[in-house]
C-alpha cells in the first residue's frame, strides 16, 4: 500500500513493483516509452484492491483526493471510483467534475456520488440526465437511483 502511495505521488518505485501494477506496459515504460501518467494510475488503481485503513493518514486522503484534478482524464476517471470505493471527503471534486470534458469523467463522477453524495447533490447529478453522451446518461439514471434510494433509507 505504501509503494502504491508512492506511486500516485509521483515518485520512482521498483522495477518489480511498477510490473506488477503496470503489467506489459509497464514494461514498455521501463524500455524508455514516456512515462506520462500511468505510474500514478497504476498507484491509484493498486489502491483499489489493497486497502489498510490504519495506514492511511489525513496526507494520503489528500493525495488520493487531489487525483480528481489532475490534468490527466484518466487519473480523474480512477480518482473518482477511488473516492467512492474508499469513502473519501471528495464530494465538492466530484460534483465539479460533472461538468469534465471528458464523458467518462462525468460518469464516473455520477457514479461516486450515488455511494458519497447526499440529497443535497441530487440536482447536480440529475442536469446529466441530458447529456448529449449516453452513457454520462445511464450513469447518471443509475447514479440517481442510487443516490434517492440511500438518502430515503437514511432518513427513516
Amino acid at each position: 500500500m505504501t509503494l502504491a502511495l508512492s506511486l500516485l505521488a509521483g515518485n520512482h518505485e521498483s522495477e518489480e513493483f511498477l510490473l506488477y501494477v503496470g503489467g506489459a506496459h509497464a514494461q514498455g515504460i521501463l524500455d524508455g516509452a514516456p512515462v506520462l501518467y500511468w505510474p500514478e494510475l497504476w498507484g491509484a488503481r493498486a489502491l483499489l484492491h489493497v486497502w489498510d485503513e490504519s495506514a492511511i493518514d489525513d496526507a494520503a486522503k489528500t493525495l488520493m483526493i487531489s487525483t480528481l484534478n489532475n490534468t490527466a482524464w484518466r487519473l480523474r476517471e480512477m480518482g473518482a471510483r477511488l473516492a467512492a470505493t474508499r469513502g473519501l471527503p471528495a464530494t465538492s471534486e466530484l460534483v465539479d467534475l460533472l461538468t469534465d470534458d471528458v464523458p467518462r469523467v462525468r460518469a464516473a463522477a455520477a457514479t461516486a456520488l450515488s455511494t458519497l453524495g447526499s440529497a443535497d447533490h441530487i440536482d447536480a447529478v440529475r442536469a446529466l440526465l441530458k447529456d448529449p453522451e449516453i452513457d454520462v446518461r445511464r450513469a447518471a439514471q443509475r447514479s440517481l437511483d442510487a443516490l434517492r434510494k440511500r438518502v430515503a433509507k437514511n432518513e427513516r
